[in-house]
């Protein structure tokens, strides 16, 4: 299991901060724990151990982008705990989320590496991608680092990109794919399922009178894929269940253009209302469309839940 530990509990409470001192560090976004960054993480397990020490990924949260140019910045993949959830297959001990204040961003290259790297973290070893940036203005870059942590007798290791279809997995790679609603390729770029979790809220029941009672998915704070239909896997409460996910409007029923997050549980009639639940999505199977009557829909529904039910049946077990 990895730990999710905030930056600010480590003044407070000594053991804690000795427990990660003098381990393996990799400072990134982790958006998304994707193949690429598995084997970064690997690198660090594999590190932490050679040096005697607990493997730490850090990120900054909120994502910097959104202190610095708050319309720019990307919507995420996966929340802090999904990430920390990921990295434990990656043997990763801790999560440390440092809070990306205006005056945290704005320290020099080598001040927020003498004060996180050196002071708090007293690193042993440091790996990252060739991408890697530090410091105000990403005045600092793989080069600096090898430097700095030359100076204090730091290991480094710069970790080559994975690829996929000749191109370099990335966490914009894989929100492209989302958005477009390819699904298979963003999964196998993430090296698990892609998962929208949210609370079910009160809908207006259309579902229900159709005999495909639905759950609402909302408050949900990661990206949102194209409207489709979806196979998907739905876990809530410990169990897993086929699920046929419709994102989008509704347009056999109104005009509006509002996104909607709904989904039928297949062989699940007990009450969803006011609960946590988790869709980890396998792949789109057709897009939206308005149909001539409530009956046409029907009949589609019908086709829709014996594909989710077949989709769903072929996976292999995993996250």
């Amino acid at each position: 299991m990895t730990s999710l530990i905030h930056l600010s509990e480590l003044a407070g409470n000594l053991d804690l901060r000795n427990s990660l001192r003098g381990g393996a560090v990799s400072i990134g976004n982790f958006d998304g724990v994707h193949l690429g960054h598995r084997v970064l993480l690997k690198r660090v397990r594999h590190h932490a151990d050679r040096v005697g020490g607990k493997a730490i990924a850090i990120v900054m949260d909120p994502h910097p982008a959104e202190v610095l140019r708050p319309h720019g910045a990307p919507p995420k993949l996966t929340t802090l705990p999904r990430r920390a959830e990921l990295m434990a297959e990656s043997s990763v001990d801790a999560l440390l989320v440092c809070k990306a204040s205006k005056e945290f961003l704005n320290q020099t290259a080598e001040e927020f590496f003498e004060r996180l790297v050196v002071e708090q973290l007293a690193a042993k070893a440091i790996i990252e991608g060739p991408n890697f940036f530090f410091g105000r203005d990403r005045a600092g870059d793989t080069t600096r680092l090898k430097e700095l942590a030359g100076q204090r007798g730091i290991d480094v290791e710069i970790v080559v990109p994975s690829v996929q279809d000749d191109r370099m997995v990335s966490s914009s790679r894989i929100r492209e794919a989302i958005a477009s609603g390819d699904l298979e390729l963003a999964n196998q770029m993430l090296g698990s399922r892609y998962e929208l979790t949210g609370v079910v809220g009160k809908g207006e029941q259309r579902g229900r009178k159709l005999g495909f009672p639905t759950a609402n998915l909302e408050d949900v704070a990661t990206l949102i894929p194209e409207h489709g239909v979806y196979a998907a896997v739905a876990k809530i409460e410990g169990q897993s269940l086929a699920a046929a996910v419709h994102i989008g409007p509704n347009p056999t029923f109104d005009d509006r253009k509002e996104t909607k997050i709904e989904a039928h549980l297949l062989d699940y009639d007990a009450d969803l209302y006011g609960k946590m639940l988790t869709l980890s999505l396998v792949r789109q199977i057709r897009g939206i469309q308005k149909f001539a009557s409530p009956a046409a829909l029907q009949q589609q529904l019908q086709s829709d839940l014996q594909t989710v039910r077949e989709t769903v049946s072929s996976l292999p077990q995993r996250s």
